[in-house]
Formats: C-alpha cells, sequence, structure tokens
C-alpha cells in the first residue's frame, strides 16, 4: 500500500472518530441537568455567563440593519465539524426567535443562541473582525474552548 494512501486512511479513522465523540458529547449536553433546569430567558451582557458583544460587532449590526428593509438579528450557534471538533455558525436572521433561545442585547443589537450552543459559549464575547483575507464575526474569547484553530472558527471543548 503507498505510503500516501495509509496516511489518508489513518486520518479519515481518526477523524471520523473525533466527529462520532463530539456528537455523542453534543448529544450528551442536550439531555444534561443545566439545559434542562435553566429556563430560556432574555439575559443582559452584563451578566457574567452570557454572550458578549464588542464595540465593533455592535456597530456592524448597526450598519447591516440599516442596509436591510427588515430588522436582521445575529444568530450564533454551535455545530460538530470544523478541525477542532466543534464550530461556530453565525447567521444573519430575521428578528424570531424560538422558545428555547437566549437573547442577548445590547445598544438595540439583539444577538441569539439556542439553549444547547448556549452551553458551549458562557462568557463567550463575539467581535467583528476585518482582516486581508475576510471579514467576519468571530468569538474572540470563549471560556468552554481549550484551543481552536488558527482560523477561529472550530474549536475543542473544555471537559
Amino acid at each position: 500500500m503507498a505510503p500516501r494512501t495509509l496516511i489518508l486512511r489513518r486520518l479519515t479513522t481518526h477523524f471520523a472518530n473525533r466527529i462520532r465523540q463530539n456528537q455523542r458529547l453534543l448529544s450528551s449536553h442536550l439531555y444534561s441537568s443545566s439545559a434542562l433546569e435553566e429556563a430560556p430567558s432574555s439575559s443582559s451582557s452584563t451578566n457574567l455567563d452570557g454572550v458578549h458583544m464588542t464595540d465593533t460587532c455592535i456597530q456592524k449590526m448597526k450598519q447591516l440593519q440599516a442596509s436591510e428593509a427588515q430588522e436582521k438579528i445575529l444568530r450564533l450557534s454551535v455545530e460538530t465539524g470544523g478541525c477542532s471538533g466543534f464550530q461556530y455558525v453565525f447567521d444573519l436572521v430575521d428578528d424570531k426567535t424560538n422558545p428555547d433561545d437566549r437573547v442577548f442585547e445590547k445598544e438595540g443589537v439583539k444577538l441569539v443562541v439556542d439553549n444547547i450552543s448556549y452551553d458551549f459559549l458562557k462568557g463567550a464575547t463575539v467581535d467583528y473582525v476585518e482582516e486581508l483575507i475576510r471579514s467576519a464575526f468571530q468569538v474572540t474569547e470563549n471560556p468552554s474552548a481549550v484551543q481552536g484553530c488558527s482560523c477561529k472558527s472550530s474549536f475543542m471543548v473544555k471537559l
């Protein structure tokens, strides 16, 4: 067997196992006591367990809202995947929330996080970053993350 094929086979097995492990972790959070006991509610960004937005994030959201006919909110969720096991997913959505959502508001800008993702994002900070290669919303600080990749869109969970 060629060395390249052997390496690809080993990497595929490694990543498949890693994804299964992360899916089990996400599933266990679905039924964890913290996800079920905490009632979904609006939280202020002054709460230490909240998800925070930087001034740059707020300014960019206000710019985006000004250019849209209907008010938009920023939705942040966590999914399995990415090179570190979990990845952040940002969506600009209509001003509509689900019963299990937590809404964080600052200066009229709303950030919505579903209850399961919230367990992975407590105390996190969302920023809008402009770089040479891209401009995007990013989670710049996350107390629940042990490490992440250089693209800052995926992370590994602290156990």
